[in-house]
């Protein structure tokens, strides 16, 4: 995982109105939200694993699922996840929750993340503060 500065961090905004301008820039809603918190995820990359810009927020008014949200912005960071190739040999063939467990676990997490991802992800987010500040 790498930090990176943002213009954003700390800054508040109408959580409906980030999905209108973040979405069609590139960014979904992450897969891992809760009520009061949850981050907007660009996918870089996923030849190598997965690479990913995530901008975190954190309900200040509201919850997430409520309409007129209000979130803010958490430090941005770069994220990387490895997983394994092949069959997942520790994968159970058991009935989880009324689905079966078809994911491999992730071979490394946090894995290195190579510079072109690091620029990439520079430039994403500069896209995004320019997008968001130009209020």
């Amino acid at each position: 995982m790498i930090q990176l500065p943002s213009s954003l961090e700390g800054k508040s905004f109408n959580l409906y109105d980030l999905e209108l301008k973040l979405k069609p820039l590139g960014y979904s809603i992450g897969g891992n939200w809760d009520y009061d918190q949850g981050s907007f995820d660009y996918k870089i990359n996923d030849e190598e694993g997965y690479q990913f810009l995530r901008l975190p927020f954190t309900a200040v008014n509201g919850q997430l699922d409520s309409p007129g949200a209000i979130v803010t912005f958490g430090s941005p960071f770069i994220l990387a996840h490895v997983y394994e190739r092949g069959i997942d040999e520790l994968a159970s063939p058991g009935n989880i929750g009324g689905a079966f467990n078809q994911f491999a676990e992730p071979e490394d997490k946090d894995a290195e993340i190579k510079e072109k991802y690091v620029i990439a992800g520079k430039r994403l987010l500069e896209e995004a503060e320019q997008t968001l500040n130009a209020e």
